[in-house]
């Protein structure tokens, strides 16, 4: 069994510590939580790499390597992420835990002081960012925002909430955009640095066998460097209740040989926070979450009018995201297929291994959660960003008794906003 606590370091820095036997390694992360925003998403983005290219203890790959290694080989990699409308970067670390040891040496101490070396103490050149590194690290990040577009599958989704989300935060990509990532200077990111370790919450999370005590101190010691400040800003995200009187429909024509249809619909203001949310959970699985689902079996399967066709909610934000891949001359006939498949859902057709084959289904990954640090991690700072506290097998428990009216009541609330569909050039 797992302990899980969450304590205040400093004002805005928190620890959750998920106290545990059940893995030969430990797991430590540190994130910056700020809000999600044009302006600044591409200088937060790079920042975290910028700084795992040297500290001033440790000033280049070669050097943090080698303390690495004195970690049993351990890892510390920058993660950037989005949660509702709040923008995640920062590292995650991976290092044998204590207990296995050869020598009995305590590892957790100089792990979490290198992690936060790297997050506090940068290597600089003339009082900022080295400009070597800054200009490599953007070149990277360019390439990966340029890069996106060759996953059809995922652009098509990140168009459909571009263009939904046009005016919220939440239309703004993780990485920021290329033209605001050329602009970065070595002086305006220093900057940027600056002023996200004085502003933005700080969420810290442990999971391993050492005693949650232990790991506060040590993490206090090591971020002892942060600036202090009373009024760190927490997350927020904005919803939108309702859906336009008609749906946006967006299309692009590209050289590619299967066509992309992506639906986007509001979920009427129901979100994570709601009593009803886990009838919402399992209403967009019954609807198109599993293999089970009706746009799988329905319009995957039996009809053949999609080569996928798949449903996701984005619980802090109030959406159902369809994404489906299609022929050309099926745009009408799968589009029609999928509103259908949500009408049916909405009158309460769902058979009773429909609805228990995707209960089972969400109860297991739920579940499955805790048999793997990294997803526990990321687990965890989704509800810090949605600031809830209620745990894997709690929330599996409240799938347990949902019930299939209630599915069909949380359906009814879904209305279409916004159509992507991303086709191929006209000979």
């Amino acid at each position: 069994m797992s302990e899980v606590t969450r304590r205040e370091l400093f004002p805005g820095v928190w620890l959750r510590a998920v106290h545990t036997n059940k893995f030969k390694s430990s797991y430590l992360s540190v994130t910056l939580l700020a809000p999600l925003d044009r302006k600044t998403a591409g200088a937060n983005a790079l920042i975290p790499e910028v700084l795992r290219r040297g500290s001033a203890v440790h000033p280049d790959m070669e050097s943090l390597s080698a303390a690495l290694d004195e970690l049993y080989g351990g890892a510390i990699e920058p993660a950037v992420r989005k949660r509702g409308e709040t923008q995640c970067v920062g590292f995650a670390a991976s290092f044998l835990d204590d207990a296995y040891a050869l020598k009995g040496e305590k590892i957790l101490e100089p792990a979490a002081d290198l992690l936060c070396e790297l997050l506090l103490k940068p290597y600089t050149q003339d009082g900022h960012f080295c400009p070597d590194y800054t200009a490599g690290e953007k070149a990277n990040l360019i390439d990966r925002i340029r890069s996106q577009i060759n996953d059809k599958r995922t652009y098509a989704t990140q168009r459909l909430t571009q263009e939904m989300c046009k005016y919220e935060a939440f239309g703004v990509d993780k990485l920021g955009d290329e033209e605001s990532v050329a602009a970065i200077t070595p002086e305006s990111l220093w900057q940027r640095y600056q002023q996200l370790l004085r502003t933005a919450q700080v969420e810290v999370y442990f999971c391993g066998s050492a005693d949650p005590d232990r790991v506060a101190g040590a993490l206090r010691r090591a971020l002892s460097a942060l600036p202090v400040n009373e009024n760190r800003v927490d997350p927020e995200c904005s919803v939108r209740v309702s859906a336009g009187p008609e749906p946006i429909v967006v299309e692009e024509a590209m050289d590619v040989s299967q066509g992309k249809l992506a639906l986007g619909f509001r979920t009427g203001g129901a979100t994570c926070w709601e009593e009803d949310y886990p009838a919402l959970y399992l209403a967009t699985a019954v609807f198109g979450g599993t293999t089970l689902s009706k746009l799988f079996m329905n319009v995957r399967e039996k009809l053949s009018l999609c080569y996928y066709a798949s449903a996701t909610l984005e619980k802090m934000k109030g959406l159902v995201l369809v994404s489906s891949g299609i022929e050309f001359d099926k745009y009408q006939t799968a589009k029609d297929e999928i509103l259908a498949q949500l009408e049916a859902v909405k009158r309460g057709e769902i058979e009773p291994w429909e609805l228990e084959g995707s209960r089972r289904t969400l109860i297991g990954a739920c579940l499955s959660t805790l048999d793997d640090q990294g997803r526990q991690e990321e687990y965890w700072l989704g509800q810090t960003a949605a600031g809830l506290e209620e745990a894997p097998e709690e929330f599996a428990a409240r799938l347990e008794g949902v019930t299939r009216d209630q599915v069909a009541q949380a359906a009814k609330k879904l209305e279409l906003d916004t159509i992507y569909f991303l086709k191929g050039k006209e000979v």
